[in-house]
């Protein structure tokens, strides 16, 4: 696929000023920003299922852009199913993205919301490829999981992660990092949104049924300074920290944002305001 510039904002994507790379004529790029009222619940969508095994575990690197946690994909150990999916997915790896303050970070944004971090589980397609590198470039070969991360109580969960990144702080070092279990940060609340969409990294191929679980999980102030302590650049070179990794908003275009969930809020307000105007109608 063609790739060409676009325009970043210097600003808030410092990391895209590195990478100017998008899909030429992309139409289902990603992130976006997911309008709440502009969502259309779907009762077909099932619940999601996860299955991971945390002897699926391999290491933890950092790739120059985040850090990266890498799983055996070999066999059908680690793999969700259900949701909007036809078939079952393996988990590859995930990693996080995140800001240099709180103010921002999350690539995605819930009706122009951000959060200080994102986290992806990134899922391919066995039944359709044979490789995830071959599933990259296939339409609907991989499966990304997005969670926001939002300020609050110290997560017990991630804390084995954040204790292993002073391992990882330069770019290209790796660590072992063994019998972990991701499904440990994922929320409770099973509620999601789901779109068509595309990789957030080069190559941005258009091949990822996006998951955006609804409900944050919380970390607290020194989980996400530690994030913040990882470096773009290798052992040597001058330092500078790994922060504002996210992409820009891409424009939504003609695709549907679909939810698992009744929009309750929205309905409570529509119901209010019809009582209203039938208490006032003569």
């Amino acid at each position: 696929m063609a790739t060409g510039l676009v325009t970043q904002d210097p600003y808030r994507h410092k990391m895209w000023g590195m990478s100017e790379l998008s899909v030429s004529g992309g139409t289902r790029q990603s992130p976006i920003n997911i309008q709440w009222r502009d969502s259309v619940y779907d009762p077909h969508l099932k619940p999601l299922k996860i299955h991971y095994d945390p002897t699926t575990c391999l290491y933890i690197w950092n790739n120059g852009y985040s850090f990266q946690v890498e799983f055996d994909d070999s066999a059908d150990k680690s793999v969700i199913m259900g949701g909007p999916l036809e078939n079952h997915y393996r988990l590859k790896q995930f990693h996080f993205h995140w800001g240099a303050i709180n103010e921002w970070g999350s690539e995605h944004m819930v009706d122009s919301k951000v959060y200080p971090a994102e986290l992806h589980l990134v899922h391919w397609n066995p039944v359709t490829s044979t490789s995830f590198e071959e599933a990259i470039m296939e339409n609907n070969g991989l499966v990304v999981i997005g969670v926001f991360l939002k300020l609050g109580a110290h997560h017990a969960g991630l804390q084995k992660l954040v204790d292993a990144l002073p391992a990882v702080k330069h770019k290209d070092t790796i660590v072992e990092f063994d019998v972990f279990d991701p499904s440990c940060l994922m929320p409770s609340c099973p509620d999601y949104w789901t779109y068509d969409g595309s990789l957030t990294t080069p190559p941005l191929t258009e091949s990822v049924t996006w998951i955006i679980k609804k409900t944050p999980i919380e970390v607290d102030q020194n989980q996400l300074e530690e994030f913040r302590m990882l470096l773009f650049t290798s052992a040597g070179e001058e330092e500078k920290r790994m922060v504002d990794n996210f992409r820009p908003l891409q424009p939504l275009m003609n695709r549907t944002v679909r939810s698992s969930f009744r929009n309750h809020h929205l309905l409570n307000i529509e119901t209010r305001s019809s009582e209203l105007a039938h208490q006032h109608s003569p």
